[in-house]
């Protein structure tokens, strides 16, 4: 298998070569290729038309391509030093423990950054388990929800709009904010999707501009940014604003402003000058505009900028594709998060079986149990089979679920293998017995077990 996989590495770039000396070497050949170059269509140059469908399948293929590439300069690297190929340098090979997860994840990220665009591939010390897609799944999952803890600092949960936004604390380092960034990137391309609460404004400002400038003194993730976008963030502050921006009475002496807000930092208050001399200048009905412009410029820009600056850098040291011009940030958005829209019918229609037929009474006894369960125990067992409570781009069709039946004394709990997205269902006497085992498996189903 391995000198298969070796070949195909090594082999895949030479057949584009191929293609270009074609071109080199026969005037014919090469006069018809200018020909269909200046008048070739391709449905990339208008990209409104294409459904983020294929947008997606666009992107997968091009990181493939890419994970080759990078794996056959690895195999060349090899081969020149005299060293002996193994499996392992086709991969991005992780290691990390659950008790030291961030740091460790920041440090393996950061140590193998040459391998970023390489297949993801996680192990967790100590358990005994191979990662054909669950452990980078469950990776993934529990990496995020500790950095997005609100005890972390890293990020502020708003609890009026449900989402998550960069937090303004100044710090010395901001290599954790890399490490989200290049998370994102990482789901994006290894096609996985997260459970990440960003608002619109995120992914907008995330391609601002979509391909990283050469100059590295060119601003990155500055975006012009409306109330609509604050909204979706501090629904509160923005109506505030719209209140200063619609009141008829004399604004100078009611509201009483400056051109200067203020922000708590580890519980000090500090204030910063929306414009030179800020502090010594009144809002009033004629500035007013520019002041509201000025303030959610400076929330959702320059407060944040080298939080969101080392984010986006994060984000295209993976994903540096010129695929990502294709997309609207709102189908960043979905190709990062998936949806959260569950529909089990769908799910129930597209499931696949083994030792099992759909009529068979535990399959009915299955269904009826999954589709009456509440929606969170529903996102657990899809959490439970799949390593993610979202639904991809595609749809539940995507998912490729499997009910396997399971020739284990009924004693014991369903077991998943998430690589697979399969679920194995031992043949339940009864409907009661069947839901009681359910919910025990999918409501402790963190970590990995190997007997």
């Amino acid at each position: 298998m391995l000198c298969s996989l070796l070949k195909l590495v090594l082999l895949f770039p030479h057949f584009h070569e191929s293609l270009n000396l074609t071109k080199k070497t026969n005037k014919r050949t090469t006069a018809v290729c200018h020909f269909w170059d200046s008048y070739m269509f391709s449905f990339c140059q208008y990209p409104f038309i294409i459904s983020i469908a294929a947008k997606k399948v666009i992107i997968q293929r091009d990181s493939e391509q890419q994970m080759i590439s990078m794996a056959r300069q690895s195999l060349v690297d090899k081969v020149s030093r005299r060293l002996r190929p193994d499996m392992n340098m086709l991969f991005l090979n992780l290691k990390v423990r659950r008790m030291h997860l961030v740091s460790d994840s920041l440090d393996e990220l950061t140590r193998k950054s040459a391998d970023l665009k390489k297949k993801l591939k996680v192990t967790f010390v100590g358990e005994a388990g191979l990662d054909m897609g669950g452990l980078t799944k469950e990776w993934f999952l529990l990496l995020i929800r500790q950095i997005f803890h609100p005890d972390y600092g890293m990020f502020t949960y708003h609890k009026d709009s449900h989402c998550h936004w960069f937090s303004s604390y100044k710090c010395d380092n901001y290599s954790e904010f890399r490490l989200v960034g290049a998370l994102m990137g990482l789901a994006v391309y290894n096609s996985i999707t997260l459970d990440i609460r960003f608002p619109p404004c995120c992914y907008k400002k995330l391609l601002s501009p979509p391909i990283v400038p050469c100059d590295q003194n060119t601003p990155v993730g500055i975006s012009d940014v409306s109330l609509d976008d604050l909204c979706h963030i501090m629904p509160e502050l923005a109506h505030g604003l719209r209140e200063l921006l619609s009141y008829e009475d004399n604004v100078e002496e009611d509201f009483y402003s400056t051109f200067q807000v203020f922000q708590e930092e580890f519980g000090v208050i500090k204030s910063y000058n929306l414009k030179p001399g800020g502090d010594k200048i009144p809002v009033s009905a004629q500035n007013r505009k520019e002041y509201v412009q000025l303030y959610v410029d400076f929330i959702l820009n320059k407060s944040i900028y080298k939080q969101f600056a080392a984010f986006y850098y994060g984000f295209h040291s993976v994903c540096d594709s010129y695929a990502l011009m294709l997309l609207r940030p709102e189908e960043v958005e979905i190709l990062v998060c998936g949806s959260p829209e569950l529909d089990m019918y769908a799910l129930q229609r597209n499931t696949q079986y083994d030792g099992y037929l759909k009529t068979d009474l535990t399959i009915r006894y299955f269904w009826e149990v999954v589709l009456g369960f509440p929606l969170d125990l529903q996102k657990k067992l899809l959490h439970f089979t799949t390593g993610s409570d979202r639904v991809p781009v595609g749809g539940m069709a995507d998912l490729n679920f499997k009910i396997s039946k399971s020739e284990t004394s009924t004693n014991w709990l369903p077991v998943a293998h998430t690589c697979f997205n399969q679920l194995c269902l031992p043949p339940y006497k009864s409907k009661k017995e069947l839901k009681q085992k359910l919910i025990i498996g999918i409501s402790n189903a963190e970590g990995f077990g190997l007997e």
